[in-house]
């Protein structure tokens, strides 16, 4: 017998009764982008507004998936529920499932404290992006007010992604290597916290140095936050109070400067510019079909006509 197909408002109201499998259908109507993407979007939204978002980024091997496993041990020691979003813009072959250095996380897997996605690109419009704020405010539709964006790695999208975070964290380890590359990567322009993991290694204080003078060179305004150095040993738990302390000294700092809320509507304005630059990609790539359109590449290549010229006929369509 056929499963029966529900509805996005159907799953939501599952989900909103603690439903995780429809929680889980939820993201993926999300992942796609599509019609049932939307309405997801506006069952959330009135929904949501509580959520703290901290991104976790830093450079693949880093050992982000073991810290953020030690946090949400630290989190649910205090009855703390949270979320996760294990952000993998790679390919669409493997549709976002958990990577291998993610297993760590899976021994949370049972409590229904915490929910775990690891999330990909797969066919949203918008990308990244668009999607994982989307994902945020389900997550915090249903409840979950602290939740934890993982990035893989340190290119563009995934510094863009955690960069969009309440607080951001960037993890390195002992002799991480070029400063200079991690300034060219946008890390030091994201950052609230560091946190210099695996402190078990040598190299440490060396590191810490590094970061410091890194910070002091960036010229912070005096009233401006200045982020903290932690230390921590992911694999044990060590330094993961301190790291938790930061954050929430973070959050209230935020808050009490309205940085928090200059920060989140800027995310919104940012949001809404790609919303509306992914829809009219999507009317350009249909306008872009057809005889007329073909008629016109045939112009431009044989030099009768210039791409500026075509491109306002086919432009006019949109305007009409």
């Amino acid at each position: 017998m056929a499963r029966r197909r529900l509805s996005p408002a159907q799953l939501f109201e599952a989900a909103l009764a603690g439903d995780r499998s429809a929680l889980a259908r939820l993201l993926s109507l999300i992942e796609r982008g599509d019609d049932e993407a939307r309405e997801v979007g506006r069952l959330a939204y009135s929904r949501s507004g509580d959520a703290y978002t901290v991104g976790m980024t830093g450079a693949p091997g880093a050992g982000k998936s073991t810290l953020t496993s030690a946090i949400i041990t630290h989190l649910r020691a205090d009855d703390v529920e949270v979320a996760v979003l294990a952000i993998d813009p790679s390919s669409p072959f493997t549709g976002g499932a958990i990577l291998g250095d993610r297993v760590r996380m899976q021994e949370h897997a049972t409590d229904p404290g915490v929910f775990i996605r690891s999330m990909a690109t797969r066919g949203h419009l918008g990308g990244l992006s668009l999607a994982t704020p989307e994902a945020v405010r389900l997550l915090d539709a249903i409840g979950r007010h602290w939740i934890i964006v993982e990035t893989v790695g340190v290119g563009q999208v995934e510094v863009e992604v955690a960069g969009k975070a309440d607080t951001t964290i960037v993890v390195v380890n002992p002799g991480w290597g070029d400063s200079v590359q991690a300034n060219k990567a946008g890390l030091m322009e994201i950052a609230d916290v560091f946190v210099i993991n695996k402190a078990d290694r040598k190299g440490v204080e060396e590191t810490r140095r590094d970061l410091m003078q890194m910070l002091d060179l960036s010229e912070l305004p005096a009233e401006a936050w200045r982020p903290p150095i932690v230390a921590t040993v992911g694999s044990t738990g060590e330094g993961t109070t301190d790291l938790w302390d930061a954050v929430l000294a973070h959050r209230e700092a935020a808050e009490a400067s309205g940085e928090l809320l200059r920060r989140r509507t800027f995310r919104m304005r940012q949001e809404l510019r790609e919303i509306i630059a992914a829809r009219l990609g999507r009317r350009a790539r249909e306008i872009c079909t057809g005889e007329r359109w073909d008629e016109l590449t045939d112009e431009v290549v044989a030099r009768s006509t210039d791409p500026w010229s075509a491109a306002d006929e086919m432009l006019a369509a949109v305007d009409a």
